[in-house]
């Protein structure tokens, strides 16, 4: 099980560079303050190993979140944080003390090691459950509607800024299974029942349902170019 999150376009910046990650979870920042106005705001963040060779400018992910760096200090940055990020994310919850999972943006010489996913949260899960089994741990997650509609067993979903793979699927929720490894690593198996995480699908499945006019009220009734049978065709 990989804990892995990638991403391409940063909404809090409204820039439109691209930004791609590893998906692999570099280290865990803890929150310094978080500075508000209204619901948006400034997060300060101490970390040690995501500042090795980050400027001012560029991405990093805080728990699955793409924010650009705004100031680096010797043992941490600040970032901004707008009101659609807050509304969107966990982020407005973050307290002073709290531990996140932070990625720098990937080298474009780098190794590509996780699904892709965009650093733009579809919106909030919450955790419902998570016990033991043998070296594992089986996390349950409740999500809504829209988001439910992309999860699909055996596919990919980001949780805090982790990409795991989903174990098994019902009406309003979903599980995952974390390996020792990744548990250390994250503060997934810090979660306690009633926390709030945040989710990203994949996006391939969110293309997908864009190109047959599924979810998108502008589409119905009409006729999309991609069926069912062209993608079976392709092995989709």
């Amino acid at each position: 099980m990989y804990h892995r999150s990638a991403g391409i376009y940063c909404w809090n910046t409204g820039q439109a560079g691209k930004k791609m990650f590893t998906g692999i979870i570099e280290e865990l920042g803890k929150i310094r303050s978080v500075s508000t106005v209204g619901v948006s705001g400034i997060l300060s963040v101490h970390a040690k190993k995501v500042l090795e060779g980050t400027k001012i400018g560029d991405s990093i992910a805080v728990n699955g979140v793409c924010l650009t760096v705004t100031a680096l200090q010797a043992d941490g940055f600040t970032a901004d944080v707008m009101a659609e990020t807050v509304r969107r994310s966990n982020l407005g919850g973050l307290k002073k003390g709290m531990l996140v999972n932070l990625e720098r943006a990937m080298a474009a010489d780098g190794r590509f090691g996780g699904h892709i996913v965009s650093g733009h949260i579809d919106g909030t899960g919450v955790i419902r459950a998570l016990h033991r089994e043998e070296n594992a741990v089986w996390v349950t997650i409740g999500a809504g509607p829209d988001i439910m509609a992309l999860i699909v067993e055996k596919g990919s979903i980001c949780i805090d800024g982790i990409s795991l793979t989903v174990a098994s699927v019902e009406k309003d929720s979903f599980q995952v299974s974390v390996i020792p490894h990744t548990g250390e690593e994250t503060t997934l198996l810090t979660r306690t029942p009633g926390d709030q995480v945040n989710l990203e699908n994949d996006i391939l499945g969110k293309y997908i349902q864009k190109l047959l006019g599924k979810g998108d009220k502008r589409q119905v009734g009409k006729e999309s170019g991609l069926t069912m049978d062209f993608l079976k065709q392709y092995d989709f």
